[in-house]
């Protein structure tokens, strides 16, 4: 058997684009003893049957070996069914992020490194040259080869049919395409004339840049290679309009929904939807062992069931769930904490990675006259923020344990600032009061709702999604703080396609959501989510669909604090100096303060997971977020097993380096 290479620790990703040669590699040291590898057991009646080839036959010549022990962790044990609950049955694609298996991934520390491919050749932050692992398959068996990457490039993206979208931002420089080449079967190059360093990021997300596809499983779908009979009947067979619509439908591995499609994670979906209950099995060609010879993942299966959101905190607290942070406030942790003993699982507090847990967000782009021209005036802002008393909100919600904060990165960050989190975000109603009265909004209605301009109450309707009952305590609050100066707060719950729909038509003039998804930044990451760079930003969705669409739809920014964000976001792409990365990050950090086009409420609101005791190598403690995180992704949740409580040791906590 061949004998991994001894490798080295890199520095961050965005420390790529430095001018040299760099090999990305994974950041452990191990090398492989010369042993058999073990059989998975619930693998071995389809191995007799020669169903299925024999795992040393399944695993790439060049595996990506887990060194257990050396990160505090143990090496595990076969077998097992996974318990986790979700609100609804889109949500298999849940099971995309949790898996993590990605072309690079993020680890704990926040460097990027190779996990499907073997290694990245990154020149001058504008080359990519990708090496896969010899020997891998899909899940079906299939080998994945770099005409799995050709067949994306040529046949899908730049497809007239398939790609009449065009490519995907991450992968344009300044509009232009990279050049794309596949020198063999194992090798797959990236290249423009300027860095990039948008692109590996792009591939580690949790919603992950998919640049390779299952060819041998698509080219059925595809009319340059489908008999067109053949083709035409499967069209209509599936009810579908086309050929196109038939191939987009069955190529979204991220939605996780269509069986048939092979995967690269270390779960498959083995239950078509729809269903209150998905089972997601191992994949036989997984691509990760530990150092004793064991194919990844330990456990043989995930059953994903379906309850109503209100349901899950008293379905966990019942014992229905073996590892469970969706749904679980942190004030369900008083029900859940006393339940723990009885049912057998610990509850465990993960910080959260979000700037913010809460913000609001004012729509700047909104499609009513009268609050589209009061939302951007900053004093407006500002004075909502400080009617708010966060203290209070603390105290009643969070029982203290939290930060009133304003939505800025956290002090975990290298970019913390303190005077940042606290700028016009401490309690000053005699201030707010007097900013109102300075924008001339001083006639009120017989209730003492201050109008606006055209005569209307001064009310806004702040949109949910409906999915935590957190955000409609902390509305309550806010509520009763904005009517001491003179303003209404009306509460609109729906659903989040709902919402994103009324975002994306200016009908919503103020949200309410999580703030920064990446509040531990350091400035090698983008700082693009504090610009108007995308249509999912609540605060400005026009002028972010206009960036998205290269100035084709939506509206230009037309405030300077956001053209300034989006030249500085530009400043940012371009350089290669790592303090001049920084200072821009500090002085867009400082403009969002200032400006406050996302008004932060209450931040550090540690998640809370119930864990069972039978599981093991769940850390300790960690940081749960979703990107960049995946949430238990990055913690690698195929090297979680079962064993009798107390049998094993737990595992360190997730701060620190973990199995890459």
């Amino acid at each position: 058997m061949m004998t991994m290479p001894f490798v080295r620790r890199m520095p961050r990703v965005a420390g790529l684009a430095l001018g040299a040669t760099i090999l990305l590699v994974a950041s452990f040291i191990v090398q492989r003893a010369d042993a058999a590898y073990v059989e998975p057991p619930v693998l071995a009646a389809a191995v007799a049957a020669r169903e299925l080839p024999p795992v040393d036959q399944r695993i790439p010549a060049e595996p990506l070996v887990m060194d257990m022990p050396s990160t505090g962790r143990q090496t595990g044990d076969y077998g097992g069914s996974l318990r986790i609950i979700e609100a609804q049955a889109r949500d298999t694609r849940r099971m995309v992020v949790f898996g993590y298996a990605r072309l690079v991934g993020y680890a704990p520390d926040g460097t990027i490194q190779p996990d499907i491919v073997k290694a990245v050749d990154v020149e001058e932050g504008r080359r990519f040259t990708f090496h896969l692992r010899k020997g891998h398959r899909w899940s079906d068996g299939a080998p994945f080869t770099s005409d799995d990457f050709r067949y994306y490039w040529e046949d899908v993206v730049n497809d007239k049919d398939l790609g009449m979208n065009g490519l995907p931002r991450e992968l344009l420089v300044d509009g232009e395409p990279p050049q794309v080449s596949f020198p063999d079967a194992l090798t797959v190059r990236y290249e423009w004339s300027k860095p990039n360093p948008y692109f590996l990021p792009a591939l580690a997300q949790s919603l992950p840049l998919e640049i390779a596809r299952p060819a041998h499983y698509l080219k059925q779908f595809h009319k340059r290679y489908a008999d067109p009979a053949e083709l035409k009947q499967r069209v209509a067979d599936a009810g579908q309009r086309n050929w196109v619509a038939l191939h987009y439908k069955l190529d979204q591995p991220y939605k996780n929904a269509n069986i048939d499609l092979p995967s690269l994670q270390p779960w498959v979906l083995a239950t078509p939807p729809p269903a209150d209950r998905f089972i997601f099995r191992r994949n036989p060609y997984f691509h990760r062992v530990d150092t004793a010879g064991h194919q990844l993942p330990y456990i043989d299966e995930v059953a994903m069931s379906i309850a109503g959101t209100g349901l899950i905190p008293a379905k966990v607290g019942a014992g229905e769930a073996d590892l469970q942070a969706n749904y679980l406030t942190f004030g369900n942790y008083p029900f859940v904490k006393a339940a723990a003993e009885r049912e057998g699982y610990d509850v465990r507090r993960w910080r959260s990675g979000k700037g913010s847990r809460i913000a609001l967000y004012p729509n700047l782009t909104c499609a009513d006259s009268a609050w589209r021209a009061l939302l951007r005036e900053a004093d407006f802002r500002r004075a909502l923020s400080l009617a708010i008393n966060r203290e209070d909100i603390n105290l009643a919600v969070y029982y203290g344990l939290a930060r009133p904060s304003n939505d800025t990165v956290l002090p975990g960050s290298v970019l913390f600032q303190p005077s940042l989190a606290t700028r016009w975000a401490t309690y000053d109603p005699e201030r707010a009061r007097a900013l109102l009265d300075g924008l001339h909004l001083t006639q009120r209605n017989a209730e003492g709702i201050r109008l606006l301009p055209d005569g209307r109450p001064l009310t806004v309707v702040v949109e949910t999604s409906g999915e935590e009952g957190e955000q409609q305590d902390v509305l309550q609050l806010v509520a009763e703080d904005w009517r001491r100066v003179g303003i209404g707060l009306v509460v609109k719950t729906g659903e989040r396609d709902t919402l994103s729909r009324r975002l994306n038509t200016g009908s919503t003039v103020m949200s309410i959501w999580a703030g920064l998804e990446n509040g531990l930044a350091h400035p090698n990451d983008s700082p693009a989510e504090l610009a108007p760079t995308n249509s999912d930003q609540h605060q400005w969705p026009a002028w972010g669909l206009n960036a998205e669409s290269g100035g084709k739809l939506g509206e230009a920014p037309d405030l300077p604090f956001a053209q300034k964000l989006l030249a500085l976001n530009e400043a940012w792409r371009r350089t290669l100096d790592p303090a001049e990365k920084a200072s821009i990050w500090r002085q867009m950090l400082e403009i969002n303060a200032e400006a406050l086009p996302r008004i932060g409420i209450i931040a550090d609101v540690d998640q809370v997971i119930a864990v069972s005791k039978r599981l093991h190598n769940v850390p300790q403690t960690g940081v749960f977020n979703f990107n960049p995180g995946a949430y238990f992704g990055m913690y690698r949740p195929d090297t979680f097993f079962f064993a009798p409580p107390g049998a094993r040791t737990a595992a360190r906590d997730g701060e620190g380096a973990l199995p890459q």
